[in-house]
């Protein structure tokens, strides 16, 4: 087995296959298929100094998309079509990049809501052998977004549930405008099972489980309002999705270890400064108390939603399940013992709570009649982010070494 490299091999630019390959899914696009293919061509023969392929991937259209497709294919050498008789933006995606001889895969959403300014940077790193995996992300700093507050705020929802549960790294799983290096895709395509809008997320967990770096450009991005994507249908299949990825990686069902070995990236051969032992096992003891205080937090939340407004019951569970995390975080994680100093540092973990209760009730504002499930999603990621302001504020303030040891010394 070979060892991991520390970079990818530049890509040659001057061999005969194209060295990129866009792939836009459609189905029923009959509208705005030409005119997107069009601009696309444009920009890439003005800007793009290597042979590109542009294809359409129509999957299962009843319009007539797949006319436009073939007319398009016929005037202009560039474009190609590929038809598919079911659904599935990742059964187009898996289809088309399984077989593609290029060198670079990416693929955009037919509507051009990701400014086009944005695709040489997307592809330049993979070019260069710097980066893996590149994506578009609305999220990310420098980007300028222009969508309704309920699709930024299930968006934002999304990415942190993906966080606390699959600890993803990379900021924005559902963007549009994506780009991989073939001889990537060909090892970790055949290890994505969704064929839907999952992909994304399934593709992005597995290459950066597998070591891989993935690349970030923040974009211009206008939202659609004509889009057809059924928010709530999709945000259920995506979380269908993570529980299937969690438990495929914890079974072994996907590879991890054996792709790391074969893909990943071999270590720079530094230490980061600043990362103690001692700060690593404070943050494994920190998230298994999160774990606990989280499941008794979401159970007595909903135990008290039948008897209470969300408001209330969100005080009243985020406030026992506070005084619990801070005696126990004391003597687990930052191993604080003895009775000095107990009620200062409940004091301060109050003060604490009180910034989570800022942040998960003011994620509850935003909400307007919600419902029973969203209203507990949107906690459940209001708290996440709370817990990592938390442990900052534990270990840098509340139980700082500094300011218990002449307690723990007197």
């Amino acid at each position: 087995m070979n060892a991991p490299a520390s970079r990818r091999s530049p890509v040659g630019l001057g061999g005969p296959e194209p060295v990129l390959d866009v792939v836009i899914p459609v189905h029923n696009e009959e509208t705005d298929l030409e005119s997107c293919v069009r601009r696309l061509r444009a920009h890439l023969a003005a800007r793009a100094g290597y042979l590109y392929r542009i294809t359409i991937a129509d999957n299962a259209s009843t319009d007539e998309t797949l006319a436009v497709a073939s007319r398009l294919a016929r005037e202009f050498p560039e474009v190609e079509v590929h038809h598919l008789d079911a659904k599935g933006r990742g059964r187009a995606l898996q289809t088309v990049w399984s077989t593609s001889d290029a060198a670079v895969l990416a693929y955009m959403d037919v509507d051009l809501s990701t400014d086009l300014a944005a695709l040489d940077p997307l592809v330049a790193p993979l070019l260069s052998g710097h980066s893996d995996v590149a994506i578009g992300s609305r999220l990310a700093r420098g980007a300028r977004v222009v969508r309704g507050p309920k699709r930024e705020l299930i968006s934002r929802c999304y990415n942190l549930i993906l966080r606390g549960t699959l600890a993803a790294r990379f900021s924005d799983a559902q963007c549009g405008f994506k780009a991989i290096r073939a001889d990537v895709a060909r090892a970790l395509l055949p290890h994505v099972r969704d064929t839907g809008w999952f992909f994304d997320t399934e593709l992005l967990v597995l290459a950066q489980r597998a070591g891989l770096r993935i690349h970030e450009v923040p974009v211009d991005w206008v939202d659609d309002p004509q889009s057809s994507v059924d928010l709530f249908a999709t945000a259920a299949a995506d979380l269908r999705g993570i529980a299937r990825v969690t438990r495929a990686t914890l079974t072994g069902e996907i590879p991890v270890r054996r792709l790391r070995d074969q893909l990943g990236r071999a270590p720079i051969g530094v230490e980061a400064p600043g990362v103690s032992p001692g700060l690593v096992k404070q943050l494994v003891r920190f998230a298994a108390v999160g774990v606990a205080s989280t499941v008794a937090y979401l159970l007595l939340f909903l135990l008290l939603r039948t008897m209470m407004s969300a408001q209330v019951a969100n005080f009243v569970a985020l406030l026992v399940t506070a005084v619990g995390n801070t005696a126990v975080n004391r003597r687990v994680t930052f191993g604080v013992r003895g009775r000095a100093g107990v009620g200062r540092h409940q004091v301060q973990g109050l003060l604490v709570f009180g910034l989570g209760l800022a942040l998960t009730s003011g994620s509850l504002a935003l909400l307007h009649n919600p419902g029973l499930v969203l209203e507990t999603v949107v906690l459940v990621a209001a708290n996440l982010a709370a817990t990592v302001l938390r442990f900052l504020l534990l270990r840098g303030w509340v139980f700082n070494p500094r300011r218990t040891a002449p307690e723990e010394s007197s």
